[in-house]
């Protein structure tokens, strides 16, 4: 992304919205587990993607259905618990939850999206968490973004914000959660864009799903899809300022694309961020199929955490997928040094340095003229303990 995007702004960057992330007794420890993003108008538009996993939890349900209309003028996000799997006790508890955020707000409750994040099969500690959104309601604040941003932190060692401001004036804020579990499409993240664009609620959607595709969805850190991804985007038209379309989607994906890069970077465990780009595919969905063969293959990333230029796995990768490709055509490059090279050994793997965290790995199929780029990690003694013992 070529536009500049500022990590210290955060969803109330732009003009209309007000934030705040406390602690609410979510957890058992007294750290920040509920925050509140409120849209303060003139605008009230927003747009939303969701996990496309069939087991998802009952905030997503609910709030597919909340934002279907193209309007919100909330959300309300808790960590500590995912609220998923737990039958239609868990939906109810996210039914309340929207009807009490409503009520301190005087909208309807239809108006409000709901995100959980945390451990599935676990009911939410409902008295908390009313508490928490009457004191949330109370504490509101436009410069609550980076709390917001802290309280949403499940596994993450740091919050995750981005903005950008154009030169016309008006902002994308967005915060971003996770570390692990980050599979397409999305991962176990949550996220939520804010702007004080004026953007039609079509426009607005079909942004949001341009900027994913190109962002949050080429992120594959473990192969492992969550039941409660959820990407909001709520636009409140502060600014007066209405941007082409092609303006504003390229700013859109320039926040997404930050905000993903470091969720990658705050990947659990994580050693080595590597960019995976497949070239000279006959599609772009071709280029796909082989960069997320490759990020999702244990022995791959294995070696890479082992600084081996381990280019037999990637191949063994490749081969698995349905692409169109001749093996005796294939390249394959590990930080521009070309170790395999029209299906024949080419440079000696010794030359490659892997000891800096970030990695290139470049695949010609040499079958057409598209390319895609996903970005995945490292597999580490650390991945493997923190997801032992994790239970929170």
């Amino acid at each position: 992304m070529t536009l500049t995007v500022d990590t210290s702004g955060t969803v109330t960057t732009p003009a209309g919205f007000t934030a705040v992330g406390l602690a609410a007794g979510i957890k058992q420890s007294d750290v920040k587990d509920l925050a509140l993003v409120v849209n303060e108008g003139p605008d009230s538009v927003a747009a939303a993607v969701f996990t496309s996993n069939r087991v998802c939890a009952a905030p997503v349900v609910f709030s597919r259905n909340a934002v279907s209309d193209g309007h919100l003028r909330a959300v309300v996000l808790n960590s500590g618990g995912a609220n998923a799997c737990t039958g239609a006790d868990g939906l109810d508890d996210t039914v309340r939850t929207a009807a009490a955020v409503a009520a301190e707000l005087d909208c309807d409750a239809m108006d409000v999206a709901v995100c959980s994040t945390g451990l599935i099969g676990v009911r939410l500690p409902m008295v908390a968490l009313l508490g928490g959104v009457t004191s949330a309601a109370l504490a509101l604040s436009a410069n609550g973004g980076l709390d917001a941003a802290k309280a949403i932190m499940t596994t993450d060692s740091v919050p995750k914000t981005a903005s950008h401001t154009s030169a016309a004036g008006w902002s994308i804020g967005g915060m971003a959660k996770g570390a692990g579990m980050l599979a397409p499409a999305l991962a176990t993240m949550l996220v939520v864009l804010t702007t004080d664009a004026r953007v039609k609620p079509m426009v607005l959607d079909r942004a949001l799903r341009a900027a994913t595709a190109q962002s949050l969805d080429r992120i594959d850190s473990d192969g492992c899809q969550s039941t409660n991804d959820t990407v909001l985007v709520l636009s409140s038209g502060a600014s007066d300022q209405e941007p082409a379309a092609e303006e504003f989607t390229e700013a859109l994906t320039a926040v997404c694309f930050d905000l993903a890069m470091q969720l990658l970077a705050d990947a659990e465990g994580a050693q080595h961020e590597i960019a995976i780009t497949v070239t000279g595919a006959v599609s772009e969905a071709d280029a796909l199929l082989v960069a997320r063969e490759i990020a999702r293959n244990n022995l791959f990333k294995c070696a890479v955490f082992g600084n081996d230029p381990n280019w037999g796995r990637v191949l063994a990768a490749v081969g698995v997928t349905h692409a169109v490709f001749d093996p005796e055509r294939l390249d394959v490059r590990f930080n521009e040094v070309p170790v395999y090279t029209a299906g024949a050994i080419d440079v000696d793997r010794s030359e490659v340095d892997l000891s800096d965290r970030q990695v290139e790995l470049l695949v010609n199929l040499n079958a057409g003229a598209q390319m895609a780029t996903v970005w995945t990690n490292d597999l580490t003694y650390e991945y493997v303990r923190e997801n032992a013992e994790y239970s929170s």
